[in-house]
């Protein structure tokens, strides 16, 4: 079999893979970043907590990541989305469909770098698309600071909705946890847990998030009742969306997310995963970005062990 086009092929153009290229392609390593321009935080207006670009627009701070790397001889930035992964022999052939007018690909490479980010469904309540992003978000670590000291709302319908509302308390005296009806979000134990806090729980389901113009202007419950509550967090239910990835034995979590050592190594020797695609799941751009730094160690460390 002849050599492989490229050294690496990165799946996903979010802090973590841009991370990865850029300390990839800094070690001479010829570095495909493949990036369906579909990030998970699309919806959102600001970014909080990266150094040195704190309140920056996430789609800048992406368009500086791919220019820094774009800057390097190695590298190669296309936007296109991945449909299949093979192994073949030592090298590992990608497959990818162009968007926004790039052409297809089918290359090889040594190796590949999962970095692609989750698909969220957020709860089925008319309204709440509206304001997610500016009022409404899920990340308590990039969004709580600006929602500070207001009446919260904090909901969701998964188990771990207690954690997350009691976090939420770190900004906020005045939080509800909303569970929207479901019977899974909320035990005794974690209602006892909310209320000792100082949070209200609110099981009735919610039939709109309001709002008009100038943003969200409460929440209406099922039954008429309207909550003067004009911010707080949402727990979506994220998803591994990584169907090409089929071909490949590698080792999931019970959530499909890919399971990594400390430094980046999945199950298959050759395949490395970083950012939201791994335990625990969504994470600070910032912290993506590190992991992606982690594997570029490892991918260079392999890289020697492999020509002794």
């Amino acid at each position: 079999m002849s050599a492989p086009e490229y050294d690496v092929v990165v799946i996903g153009g979010g802090p973590a893979g841009l991370s990865a290229a850029l300390n990839l392609v800094r070690a001479r390593k010829r570095t495909l970043v493949l990036d369906s321009n579909r990030p998970r935080h699309s919806a959102t207006l600001v970014s909080h907590g990266f150094l040195t670009r704190d309140g920056v627009s996430p789609l800048d701070l992406r368009q500086l990541a791919r220019d820094e790397v774009s800057s390097y001889a190695e590298a190669e930035i296309q936007f296109a989305l991945v449909s299949s992964v093979e192994q073949e022999d030592e090298h590992f052939r990608v497959r990818a469909s162009g968007v926004r007018g790039s052409a297809d690909r089918d290359v090889t490479a040594r190796r590949v770098v999962v970095t692609a980010g989750l698909a969220e469904t957020l709860p089925r309540i008319q309204g709440i698309r509206s304001y997610y992003g500016t009022a409404l978000h899920s990340c308590l670590e990039c969004d709580g600071y600006d929602k500070r000291d207001q009446p919260l709302a904090m909901i969701g319908e998964t188990d771990d909705l207690a954690e997350r509302a009691l976090l939420l308390t770190s900004w906020s005296d005045t939080v509800t946890a909303f569970t929207n009806g479901s019977d899974v979000a909320l035990s005794v134990v974690g209602e006892e847990t909310l209320l000792a806090a100082g949070v209200t729980v609110e099981r009735r389901p919610i039939a709109e998030i309001t709002g008009d113009r100038t943003g969200m202007t409460g929440i209406t419950l099922d039954d008429g009742t309207a909550l003067d509550i004009r911010a707080g967090f949402i727990r979506p239910v994220w998803t591994a969306p990584l169907d090409y990835l089929a071909a490949l034995p590698l080792d999931r979590d019970d959530d499909g997310l890919v399971r990594i050592d400390s430094v980046g190594r999945t199950s298959l020797p050759g395949v490395y995963a970083a950012g939201d695609i791994t335990p625990p799941g969504p994470q600070q751009l910032i912290v993506a970005a590190g992991a992606g730094a982690k594997v570029s160690a490892a991918i260079l460390a392999d890289a020697i062990h492999a020509k002794r």
